[in-house]
């Protein structure tokens, strides 16, 4: 009899023990599944750093030596518009010229072309970073124009504004999304009678670069929300 009642002590010594033990880690636990989930916001505008403007032109006719002449030429009046508009010939490029024959594509018809039998299609490239001399060369490239060049607009070869220096301010918004999403915890909070705790998880949202609208491509908006979870303390 006496060695049950030991062995029942030592057991009931032993769950006060392991209860004694594992109270905190319970409590802790607790309040660790107290939380609120928030989402933290940092927005900015900036300008553009980079541009890049295709110009791309034509000229037709029916001698070939003499359609290439033509595109030679025009190549020569765009690149001395463009340095005259104070941009560095080492950010110029020129693509060779595409060549279309009318009279290879056709299938029966006699030989017959209507219209010039050869057109040429070229583009020269600036690649600046001087953003508001682009600008305003856009607005007189109708100088080209009345000069002889054939310029184009085709899909896809739109002036590009770009924002290349991410990095740069990559921490400060993050931070900023931080205190943003920090202050909506204590915010609710503060509705709930509680106070914010520490920072239990973050996950941060993808950097987004757009155009701050339609009719201002060279100022850019960039957006990044960060998802936080916060421990609520009960007061």
């Amino acid at each position: 009899m006496s060695d049950r009642i030991l062995a029942g002590g030592l057991l009931a010594a032993g769950l006060v023990i392991a209860a004694w033990i594992l109270a905190p880690a319970l409590h802790s636990i607790g309040q660790s599944d107290h939380y609120v989930e928030v989402k933290g916001l940092a927005e900015r505008e900036v300008p553009a750093n980079l541009a890049i403007w295709p110009l791309v032109y034509s000229a037709t006719g029916n001698d070939l030596p003499q359609v290439q002449a033509t595109i030679e030429q025009d190549a020569e009046r765009i690149l001395t518009f463009l340095v005259a508009q104070g941009f560095e010939p080492d950010d110029i490029s020129r693509s060779p010229p595409r060549i279309t024959d009318k009279l290879s594509q056709q299938y029966g018809g006699g030989g017959a072309v209507r219209g010039s039998r050869y057109t040429a299609e070229a583009t020269v490239l600036l690649r600046t970073e001087q953003i508001q001399p682009l600008r305003r060369a856009q607005q007189q490239a109708g100088e080209l124009v009345r000069s002889g060049v054939v310029l184009m607009h085709q899909w896809g070869a739109q002036t590009q504004f770009l924002y290349t220096d991410l990095n740069a301010i990559k921490p400060d918004m993050i931070a900023e999304a931080t205190r943003n999403g920090r202050e909506a915890a204590a915010r609710f909070a503060e509705d709930s009678g509680a106070t914010v705790g520490r920072l239990l998880r973050a996950r941060q949202g993808l950097f987004s670069i757009t155009d701050r609208d339609p009719y201002s491509p060279e100022i850019k908006r960039i957006r990044v929300v960060s998802t936080l979870e916060y421990q609520l303390v009960d007061d």
